[in-house]
């Protein structure tokens, strides 16, 4: 019965969409009349109204549907829906700037020369209209009363031309910063927690134990990273696009002819292509620059875009004059002179504040806000001046975020009933079924998307599929991808739906402007071309992850807050980056540590000069391990080929039984459940039920290899060898550097060392003649500088031995003096070895150090390199199979 109230809820929701109910009120619409139906009947057939649902009942699952709604608003996590209304009064604000007019009038005249220009031209003016307004509909109108008409009167193409405009326009769903993105990450984030759980389970059915190392764990993804993920394949779809164009000019010339410009390219010429040009490239700079550097979050940045839009708007949609541009240029100032006070000054203000300090950039900053804030009330009252501009703006900005986070809301609900019916366990057998694994699983996926997109707006794809697939699809660990990788490529996938009638909304706003000689067949023959270029982008995205992956590992490792060195997940890649090293450096590597190894420490104490051999002996067997690792992995590799085929097998068996024992274990329930006149006769039919599907179980079980035990430890031996090499090769890494950091933090302190050596010689006296109290104090306060001083623990013990002698009604001068004899004669034999340690010893430790921080020493750095960094950028982007753990 789940199964018939699960196409209850899909009719349901189809038949109101069809019907033009709303898209808000159809998804929780159809959620809740369909929980309520499944309720109804359990109670009248079984009299439970828990009967028919695929775990749980009624009352779990609508207030799973209310969490998720709470979710949305008030998870303190989850605060990336904030930059909607944000990024929505950008684009509608820069959208009524009339920047896509001057944008395309300039780079018409700049591009016409060349063959196809026009059409380059557009896709051009596309792609910056994508990065700052973002609008679909805006877009794709200003582009087709603009450009349609000159292209048409300049003999291009009806379908190059149509098809050129309505694929520039929708750019705006894969360019950041971009609503779709967004929607993404939020979903995504969410789905990457369900596949967390999800894998543990699998790791936990697969091997038995009870946690999962965190290095298998499924990584989530925010909107930043979305966008710097989507940034890449943004701009390869733009290429892709400008290429055809250019290949189709020039294959057929009078299709898209060269339109020479008429005017003077003179000094006039270019200041209109700079004027045009700048500032919406600064703002593109601004938003995305901000957070591509890591200054800004989604939000932040969204908060700059739209005071950029605002101040742009406030000179653009006013009457020229010579105060036009007073207000840009006051925030132009104010925003050097924040750059100028937050390179040159202390600008934290509770350190200034409470420890003092130089108070001259708070001041300069101050200024520069305040001018900032001037200048924006001047744009906002230019543009509330301007036929209402402001408030129109501010009531479509309301209106668009309202149904976004409407829809949001109903998808949520929606979800929660598809699960309450099993929905999503049948698409996950339904994926897991299918012969070769995940790559068969994700082009299923995506086919579904594309023809989806002939129906659905990009919005109900995101919030309605992607909560269902993503967690399937992020679980694997085969391919292991990531969730930016994943959300980047279904973002290009619904891409296409603005453009696959019936439905593509960029070919209705384009009929709605296109002149009437202009058929419909044209523009739907036109896109077609582009929708193939969206294929390609999709497909090269796919085989190349690392055009995602990239730019947000590059900015994150390089970044302030990037992970340590010695974090788990980094540990693959920086292996393999310290033996990419040493096949490099590796006779440098050796020299310096045979060079170390040759140190006289003679005059160090024992404990010292054992700490200090040990970590050269460890250098040389860090070298050594790195070896073994190698060995031991090329052994995994040999084996993986035919285990793999055998884990296959039966890693698929053992699904089959698990879920033969979910079905035998829900059939159990259901009959506890029976009541009335038939319910004997319906516990007999399950029990039947049952046992067949025992007998089932026991013939599954019974393909099961023979061999399979002895297969399966074997390839466990060989991975064990492997982690065994790897965590040898870790632990004499860091005992290769540690002790020679520790000691040379010694040295360093030897100033603070001699320094106190008056203090010490002061408290024979003290102990001698003053009172108990005050021996105390002082020796208290000698013994708790010298525990400051690295490396003199010895001293400040044998002076707390001291104190505790004076302390109390006993009080032993005597002791004391003993206890502080001792610390004198350990004073003395350290000030002799720290002396000719610094002398000898401090140059070849530290060189030592510098020759093995890049390699064996790189974990105990306090972070990455930059070429480190890069390398693990480039390591980690590509999709790192941990199948053969599972």
């Amino acid at each position: 019965m789940e199964l018939f109230f699960l196409a209850v809820l899909i009719v349901i929701m189809a038949t109101a969409l069809a019907s033009g109910f709303p898209v808000a009120f159809a998804l929780p619409g159809s959620a809740i009349i369909t929980i309520v139906l499944a309720a109804g009947a359990g109670y009248l057939a079984v009299g439970n109204l828990d009967a028919y649902f695929h775990s749980g009942g009624p009352s779990q699952w609508l207030s799973a549907g209310v969490t998720n709604l709470r979710g949305v608003y008030w998870e303190v996590e989850r605060d990336t829906l904030i930059a909607i209304p944000l990024f929505i009064f950008m684009g509608i604000m820069l959208q009524r700037s009339k920047i896509a007019e001057d944008l395309l009038v300039t780079m018409a005249r700049l591009f016409g020369p060349v063959p196809g220009g026009l059409g380059i031209s557009v896709v051009f003016v596309g792609a910056l209209l994508a990065a700052t307004t973002g609008i679909v509909g805006a877009t794709v109108v200003a582009m087709g009363l603009i450009s349609l008409p000159a292209m048409l009167r300049n003999n291009y193409s009806q379908s190059l031309a149509t098809g050129t405009i309505a694929a520039s326009g929708t750019l705006g769903q894969i360019i950041p910063p971009s609503i779709v993105l967004i929607i993404l990450a939020d979903q995504l984030a969410s789905a990457s927690d369900q596949a967390s759980t999800a894998r543990k389970a699998l790791y936990k059915d697969a091997t038995g134990e009870l946690s999962m190392p965190s290095v298998f764990d499924v990584a989530s993804t925010s909107a930043g990273e979305m966008f710097l993920g989507a940034f890449v394949p943004g701009i390869l779809l733009v290429l892709l696009y400008m290429a055809f164009i250019l290949i189709f000019a020039i294959l057929r010339p009078k299709a898209a002819p060269a339109v020479p410009y008429t005017g003077a390219r003179d000094l006039a010429f270019w200041g209109n292509v700079l004027l045009t040009l700048v500032p919406p490239l600064a703002l593109i700079f601004l938003v995305l620059g901000s957070i591509i550097m890591g200054v800004a979050t989604v939000n932040q940045a969204g908060a700059i875009g739209a005071a950029g839009a605002l101040i742009m708007a406030g000179y653009r949609i006013t009457e020229q004059n010579k105060t036009t541009f007073y207000p840009a240029f006051l925030a132009i100032v104010a925003l050097g002179l924040i750059a100028f006070a937050l390179g040159s000054y202390d600008m934290n203000v509770k350190a200034i504040l409470v420890n003092g300090g130089d108070t001259t950039g708070l001041i300069i900053g101050g200024f520069a806000v305040l001018l900032l804030v001037i200048s924006l009330i001047w744009s906002g009252l230019r543009v509330l001046r301007v036929e209402n501009t402001l408030h129109e703006v501010m009531t479509d900005t309301a209106k668009t975020t309202s149904l976004v986070f409407i829809i949001l809301l109903g998808a949520a609900m929606l979800t929660a009933a598809f699960r309450a019916f099993g929905g999503e366990e049948l698409v996950r057998d339904f994926l897991n079924s299918l012969p070769g694994g995940f790559w068969s699983q994700f082009i299923i996926v995506m086919a579904v998307i594309f023809v989806l997109g002939f129906f659905l707006d990009f919005i109900e794809i995101a919030v309605v599929v992607v909560p269902i697939v993503a967690p399937i699809l992020l679980a694997d660990p085969q391919a292991n991808i990531t969730a930016v990788w994943l959300g980047v490529m279904i973002g290009l996938n619904i891409q296409t739906s603005f453009l696959t009638p019936p439905f593509g909304f960029a070919l209705f706003y384009l009929r709605g402007v296109a002149p009437a000689i202009v058929k419909t067949v044209q523009i739907y023959k036109g896109v077609i071309a582009f929708i193939g270029l969206q294929l390609v982008a999709l497909a090269i995205v796919a085989y190349y992850p690392q055009l995602v992956n990239y730019l947000p590992n590059r900015m994150s490792f390089l970044s302030e807050t990037a992970p340590p060195p010695r974090n788990p997940k980094l540990q693959h890649c920086l292996e393999e980056y310290v033996q990419k090293q040493l096949a490099q450096e590796g006779a440098t590597i050796s020299a310096t540590i045979a060079a170390a190894q040759a140190l006289d420490l003679s005059r160090l104490p024992d404990r010292q000069a054992t700490a200090l051999s040990g970590a050269f002996d460890n250098a040389e067997a860090a070298v050594a391990g790195l070896s073994d690792i190698a060995t031991t992995s090329e052994a995994v590799q040999a084996a993986s080929g035919t285990y793999r085929i055998a884990q296959v097998e039966v890693r698929n068996l053992q699904k089959k039984m698990r879920d033969l024992d979910e079905e035998i274990e829900r059939l159990n329930k259901t009959g506890q459940y029976l009541r009335g006149e038939d319910a004997e006769k319906q516990r007999a039919d399950i029990q039947q039920r049952i046992d067949v599907l025992t007998r089932e179980k026991a013939a599954i079980e019974a393909q099961m290899p023979a061999d399979w035990t002895e297969t399966h430890d074997r390839f466990a031996s060989l991975l064990s060898a492997e982690a065994k090499a790897r965590m040898t090769y870790r632990r004499a890494a860091d005992g290769s550097v540690e002790p020679v950091v520790e000691f040379l933090g010694v040295l360093n302190d030897n100033d603070a060392f001699a320094a106190l050596e008056q203090d010490l010689n002061g408290l024979g006296d003290i102990i001698a003649n003053a009172d108990p109290e005050q021996v105390e104090d002082a020796l208290s306060t000698v013994g708790k500088a010298f525990a400051q001083v690295s490396g003199a623990n010895a001293v400040s013990s044998a002076l707390s031995k001291a104190r505790r002698s004076m302390r109390g009604k006993s009080v032993d001068r005597d002791k004391a003096m003993e206890s502080y004899q001792d610390a004198l004669e350990t004073y003395t034999a350290q000030k002799g070895w720290r002396t000719a340690a610094a002398e000898q010893l401090r140059s070849g430790l530290q060189t030592y150090l510098d020759g093995a921080s890049d390699t064996i020493g790189a974990r105990q750095q306090p972070r990455l390199s930059r070429a480190q960094a890069l390398f693990l950028a480039s390591c980690s982007a590509t999709h790192r199979d941990l199948s053969l753990h599972f």
